[in-house]
């Protein structure tokens, strides 16, 4: 099992083309570093399909998730390159739920 300490989501789309040394760039460059135990997440411009890039510690992982229909619930109105998120809000997000609205013990209290 990965441990994932803290998950970080650009604001800024990629590339879905990107393959683990762009998107480690990437990193980079928004992040400023990737840091051991920790997810960065980037979405494409449309929205519907999403990379995380996992540093296990020992080297790099590059995961990848589409939605069929619908979008991410990304967030355009954030102000910053990057935004921490909670273990219920990534769960939230990679099935397309609204994660900016979960409340107490993880429910989703408005659409």
């Amino acid at each position: 099992m990965i441990r994932i300490d803290e998950i970080w989501l650009a604001t800024e789309p990629l590339d879905m083309r990107a393959g683990p040394d762009k998107a480690l760039a990437r990193v980079i460059q928004v992040f400023g570093a990737a840091k051991p135990h920790h997810a960065y997440l980037f979405a494409n411009r449309r929205g519907n399909r999403m990379k995380a890039l996992i540093h296990d510690g020992f080297g790099i992982w590059l995961c990848a998730r589409r939605l069929h229909r619908g979008k991410f619930h990304w967030g355009d109105a954030w102000r910053g390159d990057q935004l921490r998120l909670t273990e219920e809000q990534l769960a939230a997000l990679v099935q397309g739920l609204p994660w900016q609205r979960l409340g107490a013990d993880a429910v989703i209290s408005v659409l």
